[in-house]
């Protein structure tokens, strides 16, 4: 079984990459590369350094490779830079998904996987944990764009029986996370804590999200694509279902790593959630559950931050 994943180089997309070929999957990765790392490609996979914006070079690699199935993980995934630019984050996110959506019907995909936003997408919750029924209200344009796709989906499998799957991801954390963009809260503190760096939490730090270690979140991906798909229910929240502050983030990190400093308090940022966890009822189900402990997650996370600065 073929599978096109893009944003296979970047951090949830290449511990996805590493899951397929662990379970025998030919895997071509779409990347542009502007925020994944090629060193993150697995060496069973084949890499087309391509954006997504770039129809007529997508449709050159699904015209060669034939794929089976495509899981989209490329995006722009900053909340403060969709709320600065929110031409680009559509272009990204809506445009070149839409590429993608397009060649999938014309080249007879099988499945399409979409990562989507739950965090973003519902907005503040009228109730925590949100299930997927809650109402969609994204207080941004990153979370906007991300579920924009999941209408062109839905519209694209009425007209042209596109078969698809749409998984809502809660704050993933982990391994290959990037510690200098403004999103990932985890790999931010971990980094700068390490550096004995001053470490900024925007707003008051009782914000609360609801994380999942990333390699419980390519599970679900693999599930996900070995499953036969529910018509009535394409679309699952991945989460734990408990929020965890950003302060209690703070205090794991800082006694995991042995920092002494007091968090730097800033303003709050516009366009983020105040508190939300999201209900995985529907996907655990069909037997998912996060494996990985939020205490032993955060070592983990650690240990990988503090080898590659040795």
């Amino acid at each position: 079984m073929k599978v096109l994943l893009t944003g296979g180089c970047g951090f949830i997309g290449s511990h996805v990459q590493d899951k397929y070929i662990e379970r025998g999957y030919d895997i071509i990765v779409v990347d542009n590369l502007s925020s994944g790392k090629r060193e993150y490609l697995n060496p069973k996979a084949r890499l087309y350094e391509t954006d997504i914006r770039d129809r007529e070079k997508l449709e050159e690699i699904f015209k060669k490779e034939k794929p089976d199935i495509v899981n989209h993980h490329a995006a722009q995934i900053s909340v403060i830079h969709s709320v600065d630019d929110p031409f680009e984050d559509a272009e990204i996110n809506i445009i070149g998904s839409l590429n993608l959506i397009e060649l999938s019907v014309k080249y007879n995909i099988k499945k399409f996987i979409y990562a989507s936003s739950g965090g973003a997408a519902y907005g503040n919750p009228l109730n925590n944990p949100c299930d997927e029924e809650h109402p969609v209200n994204p207080l941004s344009p990153y979370g906007v764009s991300k579920h924009t796709v999941e209408h062109y989906l839905y519209l694209y499998r009425v007209n042209y029986g596109l078969e698809y799957v749409v998984l809502r991801y809660p704050n993933v954390y982990g391994p290959r996370q990037d510690p200098f963009g403004e999103a990932g809260v985890v790999a931010i503190f971990t980094e700068r804590m390490l550096k004995n760096d001053d470490v900024y939490i925007f707003g008051d730090g009782n914000q609360e999200r609801d994380f999942v270690y990333v390699e419980d979140i390519a599970e679900a991906n693999i599930l996900m694509t070995e499953k036969e798909i529910n018509e009535d229910f394409p679309i699952y929240n991945i989460g734990s279902g408990r929020g965890v502050s950003v302060n209690e983030i703070f205090n794991h990190l800082k006694e995991i790593t042995g920092y002494r400093k007091a968090p730097v308090y800033k303003p709050p940022r516009k366009g983020e959630v105040y508190k939300i966890a999201l209900d995985a009822g529907r996907i655990k189900n069909l037997g998912w559950k996060p494996k990985v402990s939020l205490k032993e997650g955060l070592e983990k996370t650690v240990i990988w931050f503090r080898n590659i600065n040795i």
